[in-house]
């Protein structure tokens, strides 16, 4: 649905709706066990709620097409992410309160690990911790460039933002993230004529990273990805007449949640001061964004039992979130990240929804498998705004 067909239906009402996003839900089987992930997982708490819900499979972006967590996020929220598109360096600098100015130019950075022959041998130098990583951007920034300020902000783990400041820049820049290992990093490369100046910036401080913290034996180099500017986009609250709140450990998605217009809690802390957060401020909102980003990490990680694990861990937060008494409940994933991938892939989501006016179907379990035989089917990501509202009872009818 557009979002102007949205924001035509919205009608306000007396409902809460409690969001659930859990990052990279999906995987694929275990060559040895045939079984994903979720279906190794003891999720009793998932397999009860799917009993009384509608369930199947969300696309995020289309078929066959990988999405990063801000497309995946996007639709969720109701964005087309073919047409609402932002680099992570936004998000990024969003989620960790940086006052972002409009003709700024932001991207994620990873610090990575290099070997003697300058490949890649680890993207995210083994997540190092957000301590060391924080000693790392004070060294960084003693960076200088002519005709711009350099500004670079700690994120977490791995994760840091640089910030371009200045006239004229460009944000359309290819990443220097070849989002493999065994090969060298990428140049950043200008899309565009006009971006060739920034991308001789980019390229410059990539190098001036090396020199300084070459001798690492770990995050030893830096790689760039998701050059962006400040969109100005529609803004949620406005569009669906909803007071909202996002509740999220990690900077990004906070980032995402508040580039759509969402209050967002402080960061930080775990999934479950995150829920406490959410308990106390209760009254405040009518919807609720919380994310559990572990199933990704480990899934990035290609480690099958953490990821395994980590369901398992959310499993265990569905009745502490159940007794907030939501109006409507829905479990969603940005995108699927199989462990045995190792990465994000275009396999479909697995989704449900809960509220009073469902049509619950007859799947007993929530996995691929048994939500692929959902009453929903497999349909767009950018549809579970609008079946979270109409729930809610918060969408008018359309036309006479």
């Amino acid at each position: 649905m557009e979002i102007e067909l949205l924001r035509s239906l919205a009608t306000p009402a007396n409902t809460k709706i409690l969001f659930c996003v859990v990052d990279g839900l999906g995987g694929l089987r275990h060559p040895e066990t045939k079984r994903t992930e979720l279906e190794t997982a003891s999720v009793p708490n998932l397999n009860r709620l799917a009993e009384d819900a509608s369930c199947g499979l969300t696309v995020p972006v289309g078929a066959g097409i990988t999405p990063g967590s801000g497309p995946g996020h996007l639709a969720l929220f109701g964005y087309d992410p073919l047409k609402y598109e932002v680099g992570r360096g936004v998000l990024e600098a969003l989620g960790i309160d940086f006052d972002l100015k409009s003709t700024d130019v932001a991207a994620r950075g990873n610090f990575c690990t290099l070997d003697s022959k300058g490949l890649i041998s680890d993207r995210r130098a083994g997540r190092v911790s957000t301590e060391f990583m924080t000693g790392l951007v004070e060294r960084l920034r003693q960076i200088r460039l002519p005709g711009v300020e350099v500004l670079v902000e700690p994120v977490r783990e791995h994760r840091f933002v640089l910030v371009f400041r200045g006239e004229g820049l460009d944000d359309r820049l290819r990443q220097t993230d070849p989002e493999r290992e065994g090969v060298p990093p990428l140049s950043a490369k200008a899309l565009a004529p006009e971006a060739e100046p920034t991308a001789g910036l980019a390229n410059r401080f990539i190098d001036e990273a090396r020199r300084i913290i070459g001798d690492e034996p770990q995050a030893n180099a830096v790689l760039l990805r998701g050059f962006a500017r400040y969109p100005t986009w529609p803004a949620l609250p406005e569009v669906t007449q909803m007071r909202c709140g996002a509740f999220a450990v990690y900077p990004m998605y906070r980032g995402l949640a508040k580039l759509v217009g969402m209050a967002a809690a402080p960061g930080g802390g775990t999934q479950m001061s995150q829920l406490e957060a959410m308990r106390a401020r209760w009254a405040e909102f009518d919807f609720f964004f919380y994310h559990f980003k572990k199933a990704d990490a480990a899934g990035e990680d290609g480690d099958y039992h953490a990821k395994v694990e980590a369901l398992e861990e959310f499993d265990k937060l569905i009745p502490l979130l159940r007794e907030l008494e939501p109006d409507v409940i829905v479990v969603a994933g940005d995108h699927s990240t199989p462990a045995i991938l190792g990465a994000h892939s275009w396999h479909p989501v697995p989704f449900m929804i809960k509220s009073k006016w469902v049509r619950a179907d007859a799947v007993h379990e929530f996995n691929e498998p048994a939500c692929r035989r959902g009453s929903l089917g497999t349909f767009p990501a950018v549809d579970v705004m609008p079946l979270a509202l109409a729930n809610a009872g918060r969408l008018l009818k359309y036309g006479a």
